[in-house]
């Protein structure tokens, strides 16, 4: 599932190429992932103009003349910007530029394409419930927000509850909370001030590598070209049995709740 590497990476990269493109078509292969009528959508959003491209955690935020295009790739999937002479072999939307692009869009399992007027973020449930996103927050915010938290509540299960803060999910929660040195079933009432800044610290370390990539291997950039943040750069996330990067202590895999979850029991105690 792409998260905030991948997700800002294509918010940037949709940013610089499609502010000023006029949608002149769009063809809806999926409808099941739109919350409107396909006519309706087509009727929102043909003729508007695009005028900018921003995210809030796993969403993409496309704002245009007309209103907002609201995209989550759910498992995982492509946008790419093509024309209609190499379009790829599965695509689920397709949005045709009046200068002859066309923006390509794949759902691998489920996705969602939403539209809402400028006004009416608020309506898209979706949206309504986020949290923050964890890389917007100050040191200040983030305390406040880990602190405001019911005391019993394990920090794994906080951090990817998209509705208290969003943006991360299980690909790099492993390596965040390694580099924090923190348990994912630590509770929230246990964790010290000191914990909690380290613990914001590492959202940065554990993020901002990928996101200087282009995001994961699996996902690919507006031109099909694949992220380079690799297996290799990953430090204990599904490396099971492997070696600690810190101790050496054997990588273990345990049942969190109903995920799974890579720690070094040296490094990561369940205090």
């Amino acid at each position: 599932m792409p998260e905030i590497p991948e997700i800002a990476s294509r918010a940037r990269e949709m940013n610089r190429v499609l502010p000023g493109k006029k949608i002149g078509h769009i063809e809806v292969v999926q409808p099941k992932s739109l919350n409107l009528p396909p006519e309706d959508f087509c009727l929102a959003l043909i003729g508007a103009v695009i005028e900018e491209v921003t995210y809030h955690g796993k969403w993409l935020k496309v704002r245009t003349t007309a209103g907002w295009l609201l995209l989550n790739m759910g498992m995982g999937g492509e946008i790419l910007l093509t024309s209609r002479e190499k379009m790829p072999v599965k695509y689920r939307l397709a949005i045709d530029f009046t200068d002859g692009a066309c923006l390509a869009i794949n759902f691998w399992w489920f996705g969602y394409a939403h539209y809402c007027e400028l006004d009416g973020l608020q309506t898209i449930p979706m949206i309504a419930k986020l949290g923050p996103t964890v890389l917007d927050l100050s040191a200040d915010e983030f305390s406040a927000l880990v602190k405001a938290q019911k005391p019993g509540m394990r920090i794994k299960a906080f951090l990817l509850d998209q509705s208290r803060v969003s943006g991360i999910g299980n690909a790099y929660i492993h390596d965040i909370l390694f580099l924090a040195g923190l348990h994912p079933q630590r509770k929230i009432m246990t964790i010290s001030d000191i914990e909690i800044s380290r613990l914001y610290t590492a959202v940065h370390k554990g993020l901002e590598p990928s996101l200087a990539k282009g995001g994961a291997f699996y996902e690919t950039d507006l031109y099909g070209q694949k992220g380079g943040f690799e297996m290799k750069d990953i430090l204990i996330g599904y490396r099971e049995g492997n070696p600690c990067p810190v101790c050496g202590e054997s990588i273990e895999k345990i049942r969190t709740g109903s995920t799974s979850s890579f720690i070094c029991p040296n490094c990561q105690p369940l205090i």
